[in-house]
């Protein structure tokens, strides 16, 4: 039998911003992410949903996921995989499906109120996690069923997912004693915080920053269809004329490959690089050090030497060591060949009489130059070939004959923004 997907395409996806926390209220018994979703393939009802209703959704889904927790655990029948993994993994639900609609329409269609909500829920939804998943006597009833595991007959996905809840408890820092779990659960707390603020930040400065440009020389040979969009965007940050161009990637790497002015790409060059280091309110450096810091402490509270030895240990290469082995077989031949390229590049520079240290601003230039001399290839030239719609056809086209699969449309699924289209996958 097919298995349905849904599938929603969306443009760019972003962090976020803050501001300080206001009272968000929505009436509980009218929250449309409280209530049973009924659309296609149970997509969430985005049509109906305001910014407001994720907060008090949020918190009412974990109140309903603790009683969840209780239940296992005031349970006074011996542990099994029926009323402890599987009772466990089938709880939560409703906060997962609150939480996964709220993060994907946070990081791709956010406003003041999402922002504010995020910035609020992520510490108290890694604080709802930590009491669960660092409580004792949850623990010791999966630990009752790991032990007995290699008698209980369980199939393949039964024993993946009983050895994979028992390890997650363990790295969550479950088997630690008095004053290390609550200095645990403060540092994962503080982590979240810290994260938010850091994406809140970078976003911020990503957003704020605009080269204004007034003469049509230095835009080089950017596409007309681009120069509309920086003119837009010129209207928009109430420039009388000229064009603007961000740090968004469809705006930044058209005018660092095309623009004969250097002063100018390196002006977007650095304030691409220089996010959140500048010194201002939205510097991330002391924020940086606050994370490295707890993350280390972290990791020695649960045994680790480093926090890459703590996060590698549940990974392929398990440990630092062996992620420096494989660079280091990498390293030298890349290096040599991106000096060789920076030669290249170099050069091409002062044969146009540019004097000076050649810069990161000057790299996408200078390949545009050398793969125009070289390979006669111009970007723009095959540019209506990449046309949104077509490359999705392309895709969708591939998938079917790689894999059997076909895409439907549906018509009427909720959606949280107009240029989302929804797919059945058959």
């Amino acid at each position: 039998m097919n298995k349905a997907l849904v599938v929603t395409i969306l443009g760019i996806f972003l962090f976020l911003s803050c501001k300080n926390e206001t009272k968000i209220e929505t009436d509980m018994t009218v929250n449309p992410l409280l209530t049973e979703w009924d659309t296609p393939f149970g997509v969430p009802p985005f049509d109906k949903i305001n910014s407001e209703d994720y907060l008090p959704a949020s918190r009412e889904a974990m109140r309903i996921h603790n009683e969840e927790i209780d239940v296992i655990v005031n349970n006074k029948e011996e542990a099994t995989f029926e009323n402890t993994l599987e009772a466990l993994d089938n709880s939560g639900i409703l906060l997962s499906r609150i939480s996964n609609a709220f993060f994907a329409v946070s990081s791709a269609n956010t406003d003041d109120v999402l922002k504010e909500t995020r910035t609020i829920i992520s510490p108290e939804l890694t604080a709802h996690f930590d009491e669960i998943e660092l409580n004792t006597d949850l623990f010791e009833r999966i630990n009752t069923v790991y032990e007995q595991r290699e008698g209980l007959n369980l199939t393949a996905e039964e024993l993946f997912l009983l050895e994979e809840t028992y390890k997650r408890y363990v790295r969550s820092g479950v088997n630690l004693e008095g004053d290390n779990k609550e200095r645990l659960k403060a540092i994962n707390k503080r982590l979240s915080e810290l994260s938010t603020k850091f994406g809140e930040n970078l976003l911020d400065e990503t957003n704020d920053f605009g080269l204004h440009v007034t003469d049509e020389k230095d835009l080089g040979s950017i596409s007309e269809s681009l120069k509309a969009s920086a003119a837009e965007e010129a209207k928009k940050r109430e420039y009388d004329s000229g064009w603007v161009f961000t740090l968004q990637r469809p705006s930044i790497n058209p005018y660092l490959q095309s623009s004969p002015n250097r002063e100018n790409r390196e002006k977007l060059f650095q304030g691409y690089a220089l996010r959140g280091d500048n010194d201002n309110e939205k510097d991330n450096k002391e924020i940086i050090l606050e994370m490295s810091s707890l993350r280390l402490e972290k990791a020695n509270l649960l045994g680790y030497k480093s926090h890459a030895d703590y996060v590698l240990s549940d990974n392929m290469s398990q440990t630092p060591q062996a992620v420096y082995d494989l660079m280091d077989k990498l390293w030298s031949s890349a290096l040599n060949m991106a000096i060789k390229d920076r030669e290249a590049l170099a050069n091409m520079m002062k044969s146009e009489g540019i004097k000076g240290d050649f810069r990161g601003s000057d790299w996408r230039y200078y390949v545009e130059k050398i793969r125009a001399e070289r390979y006669n290839f111009n970007e723009d030239e095959t540019r209506p070939y990449f046309e949104f719609n077509a490359v999705r056809e392309g895709v969708f086209m591939l998938a079917d004959k790689l894999f059997g699969l076909t895409y439907k449309e549906i018509k009427n699924a909720p959606k949280w923004h107009e240029d989302q289209h929804v797919f059945e996958v058959l």
